[in-house]
């Protein structure tokens, strides 16, 4: 099965599935499922393999959290799943309700082991930089986690470059377990991480584990371009990443207030997705499917982040990593989705290359 296709996760020892189970959508009245449906999506993605399964403390008010740890014990499945939970995002009105700071971590890490019904977490997410607490502080934090036993491995979400890049430093010149991987927002309309994030994670041996893999559903086809409401500028505000759902809105992911705006209703990403749609009746796959065979395959993904409203969506997701590309239309969905240079970036070309290198090959693992 794909699912037990394993492999470790950046320069680690931690094994997980090439797809992790987002738990984002557990007890959400709004894009997701009740107790009942989000545990047939968990025996869903158990029974096909996987092994790792991804919440935060801010999802659904806490309560995606206790659905997974009632969820593993049930099945007896501690010692064969990956959990992992994340904070930083507020919780609460005060200043110590979210951040990065130590108090608020070792008080958020608590409350996810209690809901979690675990004494440890496997994979330990910063869900967003606070733009606050020194590297330092945090690195000091998440080690002291490491060796507390609370924590195996950690990771980093939503960072600047030079933070992940100087806290990895800093870890391996003190001798320290540092940051295995990170988690941002990767897919074919979104492929901002590859100016800084993928080649800076591949030098200092962090995996990537790519969040809406689908922006945020546009990327199924289910969204119309000649529909007047997929417009840019005619959405709601967007919520945070993790934040909670009033539930008002409408079902789709893209519909009224949502963690991405009407940021992925633009005349690139729809041309974006006519490609996607082309190439996926070519190989007789879902664009969806199509869309995450080509994150797959992209330098230093080792698992994407998939999340379900129903069981039978396992299932079509988890069937993309046996969809074959050619390589002809791995070129057609990079030209189509190709994120436009800035500088310096754009001063790292062939052009250049030669003046420098003499035309030497650039090594595979620095191609963006």
């Amino acid at each position: 099965m794909p699912l037990t296709d394993y492999r470790t996760l950046g320069r680690s020892g931690l094994i997980v599935s090439p797809m992790a189970l987002g738990a984002m959508t557990f007890g959400t009245r709004r894009w997701g499922a009740d107790e009942d449906g989000s545990r047939a999506i968990f025996d869903a993605y158990v029974e096909a393999g996987g092994n790792f399964i991804d919440t935060a403390d801010v999802y659904s008010g806490g309560e995606s959290e206790r659905l997974v740890g009632r969820f593993v014990a049930d099945r007896g499945l501690r010692d064969r799943i990956v959990i992992a939970t994340k904070s930083g995002f507020g919780t609460g009105d005060h200043p110590h309700s979210g951040g990065n700071g130590a108090k608020h971590v070792h008080d958020a890490l608590n409350g996810s082991l209690k809901r979690l019904g675990t004494d440890h977490i496997d994979l330990y997410w910063a869900h967003v930089w606070d733009q606050v607490t020194p590297v330092e502080e945090m690195l000091e934090t998440l080690v002291n986690l490491v060796r507390a036993g609370k924590v195996r491995y950690y990771g980093l979400s939503n960072v600047p470059a030079w933070y992940a890049a100087r806290m990895a430093t800093l870890a391996q010149a003190r001798g320290l377990p540092g940051p295995v991987a990170l988690q941002f927002e990767y897919s074919l309309v979104e492929r901002g991480i590859e100016n800084e994030h993928v080649r800076m994670a591949a030098e200092l041996g962090m995996g990537l584990q790519p969040w809406s893999p689908l922006g945020g559903g546009f990327l199924s086809g289910k969204y119309r371009r000649d529909d007047p409401a997929n417009v840019a500028g005619q959405r709601g505000p967007a919520l945070p990443d993790g934040a909670p759902d009033d539930g008002k809105a409408g079902d789709a992911r893209l519909s009224g207030a949502n963690p991405f705006g009407d940021s992925k209703f633009t005349e690139r990403n729809w041309d974006v997705l006519d490609t996607v749609k082309a190439i996926a009746e070519e190989v007789g796959a879902t664009p969806a499917q199509v869309a995450l065979n080509w994150l797959a395959g992209r330098p230093g993904v080792g698992s994407i982040l998939i999340g379900a409203s129903r069981p039978a969506q396992v299932a079509d997701n988890v069937a993309a990593l046996e969809v074959v590309l050619s390589p002809d239309q791995r070129r057609r969905l990079d030209a189509a989705s190709a994120p436009v240079a800035t500088y310096p970036t754009t001063l790292f070309t062939p052009m250049v290359q030669r003046f420098t290198l003499g035309g030497a090959e650039v090594p595979a693992w620095t191609a963006g």
